[in-house]
């Protein structure tokens, strides 16, 4: 069995500004190269905390537990340095950045991902091939990040930009968040061609749409900050069909359960 990429350790966080208001209580978690893992549960159970605190957001604040990037404890690592090591998280909403074009972000970002310059030659080159696997224009390279993007446009710019870095580990945190049929299976399309056997992948979202599109290994279903039920992708399927309520009711974890 290969070595993991993440492993969260009973993981406990709370709001770094409330620090009283702890919404991860001890969670636990192993993704492997090659895995792709879905993350599922009703709102606020702490998806996206998770996901912001493995990406080291300092909106949050780990009180116990450990974050291991293959092999290693990170942390206490900043945002950037996770980044670097190969961290990729793709966000729920994408910001604008006015004055910025595309191009000049991701060359910017695979400099600091490589801990080199890039010849610009060498550059054009890996980001015509990453366009092409996406099925993208050039013309989106040369627009500035995000600016009057429509919500499939952003999210495809995300997974241009995760197919340039090639993390070791990425994180779509709701990236079906907004999409219409059409500009989803668009965007899931663009992360199977960029999928690689030494990249892991955690998906985080409310529905099983997305699923249908990039298949998960293993599911689990995180409530009131904890994963409290994982399976395989017939997982995904059970809630589709009866939501959350039988698996909590089963769990005996119906009522409060969407509280955080």
């Amino acid at each position: 069995m290969t070595d993991p990429i993440l492993e969260l350790r009973d993981l406990k966080v709370s709001i770094t500004e409330k620090p009283e208001i702890q919404i991860l209580k001890g969670l636990d978690l192993t993704i492997r190269p090659g895995e792709i893992h879905a993350l599922m549960g009703p709102n606020g159970s702490g998806k996206s905390t998770l996901a912001s605190t493995i990406a080291g957001s300092p909106t949050y604040t780990v009180d116990s537990g450990q974050i291991l990037f293959k092999g290693e404890a990170i942390t206490e690592e900043s945002a950037d340095q996770r980044a670097r090591r190969g961290i990729f998280l793709s966000f729920q909403y994408p910001t604008p950045v006015p004055g910025v074009t595309m191009v000049n972000l991701m060359r910017e970002a695979l400099k600091a991902r490589r801990g080199a310059e890039v010849p610009a030659r060498e550059f054009l080159a890996e980001l015509r091939e990453t366009l092409a696997k996406l099925k993208m224009s050039e013309d989106m390279a040369r627009r500035y990040v995000n600016e009057g993007f429509s919500g499939g446009e952003k999210k495809r710019a995300e997974i241009l930009q995760m197919g340039l870095l090639k993390p070791d580990l990425a994180i779509l945190d709701e990236t079906d968040s907004g999409l219409d049929v059409d500009a989803l299976r668009t965007v899931a399309e663009g992360v199977q061609a960029l999928r690689r056997p030494d990249m892991g992948v955690l998906i985080i979202t409310h529905y099983e749409r997305i699923l249908d599109y990039i298949p998960p290994d293993f599911v689990h279903i995180l409530v009131k900050g904890q994963i409290v039920k994982s399976g395989g992708p017939s997982l995904s399927k059970e809630i589709e069909a009866g939501g959350y309520d039988p698996i909590l009711k089963e769990l005996g974890l119906l009522e409060g359960a969407t509280a955080s």
